[in-house]
């Protein structure tokens, strides 16, 4: 009999598909292995999901087994070969089960007639979720690639099965909480905050203030009276929304926006989510205090939980339930949505920035908290405006206000004038015009006296390709892989990882690429990750100590790489090294996954370009035996010069102390392009030193001359190129290179600044 190719099991929009053909929990877990249990041609497909307070598996779902067992068959870790396979946290393939003395034969569930047995643990990074098992009565029926696509279809599933999991174990009863009275303004006109990212943008002012609130509040919001049929229509309505913009992020960032909402719509489809609205209504609750009520129990219920992940779930049930009141009175069609709005919220984390992008909000105002440089890179490259702004009264303004944004200057005017309005316009004029200023970009880059300099692009998301293609970007100096990892709710499986890597390689087409490898710590964490306190965490767990720590996920990661770079110019860099030791050490489990690709038959690159990413002192003091190690050395200007400097460059109280310029930095520089032309290795720079213009005949001056930046600062670094003869800029880095005084240093790169 022939099994279905496993890529329908992987396809992301198959397993959103679920959500539409199921009404409940259980139902999604049910289609979830009957889908599985189809496409694999198997007898039986069960999903079990452990219980940590009680350290058991439960059966949830399945398809062939005795239907009357589904939530009350309880197996402990260990126990079976499905208890086995959890335990061992590896996947168990029997060709007849009575071969096996660890089999536990239960009658009473139908299982004795079935010889083959397949289980592979369901984990998110190194949470452990359950079991899926497949059974069949033909002996020997599964094989390796079976296992495999096993492997795949739960790395799939883990983080919705979570989800679902979570959300099956509240069930409790409602509680009715008091609502809580809101002060709203009076006046307020302008205010003054901090640009994060910059653009422009107006609309109505939306207040998500997720972080900032215990509760949900959407009583004051509906006067009207709605009988349980209204809420009936709000609630398909709702359903209907979600699954569209579920739709919209697989099609337009299916490196990020895999099921992005499917907490939300496995809540909808709760009954005891949503009945308990229904039961309220019917006894005479208004249904937008209805709804705010069990939002509120459910977000409580979420807060109290000392399960992390559920915690967050807050977000998601709080998003929900604005949803829900909006639809239930009749407000546009598409107030499911922030289209033409201003989001304001105390707190953001990358998914809820990656859900306010796909719902097209207009910008966000983020109040009295710092933002993460990820949450800016991140807002960045989804080219959605943000500013920071301490005035907390910002959180009281009505639903609907009209709110404008300049996020260039950090400037917020509420209830503009006419005046203020015009202005604007002209200001969205402007910008306009600007980007029409990107068509001059030359696909060549070169000093005035000829020398060729390569211009590359940052890039955070597959959409950003498209920027850095319009701008002529000569390929990818820097892929930041963490980016998958950081906004979505759990690790992305391998084959999840190879998709985005091998659709960076096929637009680029031949250019070059370089992948970064997990870059995760300091400011940047991954919410479904137990995290470790640190006292300064960016000299803490973070980039290549985390990845050798967890090799498991970082096997995943260069598999997929290694996988993507099959018959293209595959570069892998390390990112803070701190010895050659940490480098072939690195290297090694790179080594060790191309073999155990080439054991397995699966094509890859077996003989990538790898590199080192130089931003630790200690790399520049040991940057020759490097060079002679590496196959390209890649300077991170932002994290060399704080670390050099011992200045947290996110610490307003000693901005002024990041100096990039700092004689101390500019010499390390010249240090480690002296030691890659020495041993002729590529060199590139990437950070905030890539483009700035002041330093711009320095960095070419001591021979780096490929930099690597955010694709929309090509324009200007390229003009200032152009106007760059190399032998003057030879000559001036000379002579900074032999000054000590930052002020000396200063005037001179003032002097070397050409005139308007």
């Amino acid at each position: 009999m022939t099994k279905d190719n496993v890529e329908l099991i992987c396809d992301i929009a198959e397993l959103s598909a679920l959500f539409q053909k199921t009404s409940s929990l259980e139902g999604f877990l049910q289609k979830a292995v009957s889908t599985v249990a189809y496409h694999m041609k198997a007898a039986v497909c069960s999903i079990y999901l452990y219980d940590s307070e009680r350290d058991e598996l439960v059966l949830r779902a399945s398809q062939g087994l005795n239907p009357e067992f589904v939530g009350k068959l309880h197996i402990k870790p260990g126990e079976g070969i499905t208890g086995q396979a959890f335990a061992e946290h590896r996947p168990i393939r029997e060709g007849d089960v009575s071969r096996n003395p660890t089999f536990k034969a239960m009658p009473e569930v139908l299982e004795e007639r079935y010889r083959a047995f397949l289980a592979v643990p369901i984990v998110r990074g190194l949470s452990r979720i359950g079991v899926i098992a497949v059974q069949d009565p033909v002996a020997d029926y599964f094989d390796e690639n079976d296992t495999k696509a096993l492997r795949a279809i739960a790395a799939q599933l883990a983080n919705t099965i979570e989800n679902a999991e979570l959300l099956m174990s509240l069930r409790s009863p409602p509680k009715a909480r008091e609502e809580k009275s809101k002060n709203f303004l009076a006046e307020l006109k302008f205010v003054k905050g901090i640009s994060s990212t910059g653009g422009i943008a107006g609309g109505g002012a939306v207040v998500l203030d997720h972080l900032g609130r215990d509760e949900f509040d959407g009583a004051a919001a509906s006067t009207g009276k709605h009988t349980r049929d209204d809420f009936r229509r709000a609630l398909a309505q709702t359903e209907r929304q979600l699954e569209e913009l579920q739709n919209q992020m697989d099609l337009r960032l299916a490196d990020v926006g895999a099921l992005i909402f499917s907490a939300h719509l496995l809540m909808l489809k709760d009954a005891k989510f949503s009945e308990a609205m229904a039961e309220r209504i019917e006894k005479g609750v208004p249904a937008s205090r209805a709804i705010a009520e069990v939002v509120n129990h459910y977000a409580a219920l979420f807060l109290e939980s000392p399960n992390p992940r559920l915690r967050e779930k807050v977000h998601d049930v709080k998003d929900l339930g604005h949803r829900l009141l909006h639809n239930l009175i009749g407000a546009p069609s598409d107030a499911g949505d922030y289209r033409g709005h201003v989001v304001i919220c105390s707190g953001i984390l990358p998914s809820d920035l990656m859900k306010l992008m796909a719902q097209q909000a207009g910008a966000i105002i983020l109040v009295g908290t710092a933002v993460t440089s990820h949450v800016s890179i991140l807002a960045r490259s989804l080219q959605l405006p943000m500013v920071l702004a301490a005035d907390r009264r910002l959180l009281e303004l009505p639903e609907d206000t009209p709110v404008l944004v300049d996020a260039d200057q950090g400037s917020i005017f509420v209830n503009p004038a006419p005046e203020v309005a015009r202005q604007f316009e002209a200001l969205r004029e402007a910008r306009q015009h600007a980007d029409e200023v990107e068509a001059q970009v030359m696909p060549v880059t070169a000093t005035k006296d000829g020398c060729r300099i390569k211009l590359l692009a940052n890039v955070n998301l597959l959409s950003d390709l498209t920027v850095a293609k319009r701008l002529k970007a000569e390929g990818v100096g820097l892929y930041r892989s963490e980016f998958p990892f950081i906004v979505r709710n759990g690790f992305p499986s391998e084959e999840e990882q190879y998709r985005i890597y091998r659709k960076i390689i096929e637009e680029m087409a031949g250019k070059e690429s370089v992948f970064r490898t997990l870059d995760i710590g300091g400011d940047k964490v991954l919410s479904y990750f137990p995290r470790v306190t640190e006292a300064n965490p960016f000299l803490g767990l973070r980039a290549i100590r985390f990845s050798l720590r967890h090799k498991d996920i970082f096997a995943q990661q260069l598999r997929a790489l290694l996988r993507a770079g099959l018959g293209a110019e595959l570069q892998i860099m390390f990112p803070l090294i701190s010895s050659v030791d940490d480098f072939l050490q690195a290297r090694d489990v790179l080594t060790e996954c191309s073999q155990a690709l080439k054991k397995e038959g699966i094509p890859h690159n077996d003989h990538p370009r790898v590199g080192v990413m130089i931003e630790l002192p200690s790399a520049v003091e040991v940057a020759e035996d490097l060079a002679r190690e590496a196959s390209f050395l890649c300077i991170g200007s932002n994290d060399l010069v704080q670390y050099m400097l011992a200045v947290d460059r996110t610490n307003e109280q000693i901005a002024d102390l990041y100096v990039p310029y700092h004689p101390g930095v500019l010499r390390a520089l010249a240090r480690v392009a002296a030691a890659a032309q020495k041993h002729n290795v590529g060199l590139s720079i990437c950070g905030d030193l890539a483009t700035d213009v002041r330093l711009t005949p320095f960095l070419l001056g001591i021979g780096i001359h490929t930099l690597s930046m955010d694709s929309r600062q090509i324009p200007k670094i390229q003009e200032r190129i152009m106007g760059i003869d190399l032998g003057e800029a030879q000559r001036s880095a000379a002579e900074l290179l032999r000054m000590s005084k930052l002020a000396d240093i200063e005037k001179r790169l003032k002097d070397l600044m050409p005139t308007m």
